[in-house]
């Protein structure tokens, strides 16, 4: 890994960058021709890190576009170029991905066609369906960071072979908040037995909220402090200098957070989903009959006994 950054953070504690504690995510490129050594290295550390493997011109064009409506919010500072998505003094950016995403087509072409399919319909072994919804995040430096957590305990109503693309939509080095896995984090029996069997729109009626309502049987995140979380757990935080045309997949089971921004700009990347489309779906991330996800709406709540 090239010089760390001195002011790592998450959630604004220190980030120990020493061997053992961070390192740098391991390049699978060189897998690309060998489905079995692909699975099985998801399958071990549960997650894959693919260097320039979308076209960078292709991302590049989504970002313009992208920026091109923080600009019209006026979310970022147009005294400088709007490609680079410079943050404004104390301005975080409101979380809505549907007026960065919605009638996007270049974000779609990244993201939905092209090459993100080809690897998919590969790893998954035939044809794949993704999911209707793309997750987008406009992190600026006074935005707090994603906590901790697996993507299980929000979309595991369908099939666990679901698997998420993180990609960055240019460049985004450490100082700037990308993400972070925990390599084999997807192999804690004691969390895939308690966490990962929960869901956040599940109420539990038997344990009420202060106000009566029923209390969600799963908070979502991990921790409220994912340093102290990763020293627990004894395993390390991997990231890297993303570039525009990287590439991050990982399982529902492994755990993933953010860094905080320490840069100057507006960090953009897009979390989407992918799935054989034999399997069973979460009806809350896909489009029934001309109707739009759910999402964690009043229709995704399930009360239960727990």
């Amino acid at each position: 890994m090239t010089t760390l950054p001195d002011n790592l953070t998450m959630q604004g504690d220190p980030v120990d960058t020493t061997h053992g504690a961070f390192g740098e995510l391991e390049d699978s490129t060189p897998l690309l021709n060998d489905l079995a050594a692909l699975r099985a290295r998801m399958e071990e550390v549960g997650y894959l890190f693919l260097r320039d493997y979308l076209d960078r011109a292709a991302v590049m064009t989504a970002r313009q576009e992208v920026c091109r409506r923080l600009a019209d919010q006026g979310l970022i500072d147009t005294t400088h170029p709007v490609i680079e998505a410079a943050a404004l003094p104390n301005m975080p950016v409101p979380y809505d991905p549907p007026a960065l995403t919605g009638d996007n087509e270049s974000l779609r072409r990244v993201l939905y066609n092209g090459r993100m399919i080809t690897f998919y319909e590969s790893f998954l072994g035939g044809p794949v369906r993704h999911y209707d919804y793309t997750w987008f995040r406009a992190m600026s430096p006074w935005q707090p960071a994603t906590l901790p957590h697996c993507d299980v305990v929000y979309m595991g109503r369908g099939t666990q072979n679901l698997y998420t693309s993180w990609t960055p939509i240019g460049d985004s080095p450490l100082k700037e908040g990308p993400l972070c896995v925990i390599p084999r984090s997807n192999r804690i029996q004691k969390l895939r037995d308690n966490y990962c069997q929960t869901d956040v729109d599940r109420l539990c009626t038997n344990h009420p909220l202060a106000d009566g309502r029923p209390r969600p049987q799963s908070p979502g995140s991990l921790s409220q402090r994912p340093v102290q979380l990763r020293r627990n757990l004894g395993l390390p935080f991997l990231s890297t200098n993303f570039e525009a045309g990287d590439l991050l997949i990982f399982s529902i089971f492994t755990i993933h957070c953010g860094l905080d921004n320490h840069g100057v700009r507006v960090r953009l990347s897009s979390d989407s989903r992918y799935q054989s489309a034999s399997e069973p779906r979460d009806e809350r991330w896909i489009s029934i009959d001309g109707h739009p996800p759910i999402l964690h709406g009043e229709a995704s709540k399930r009360e239960l006994i727990c």
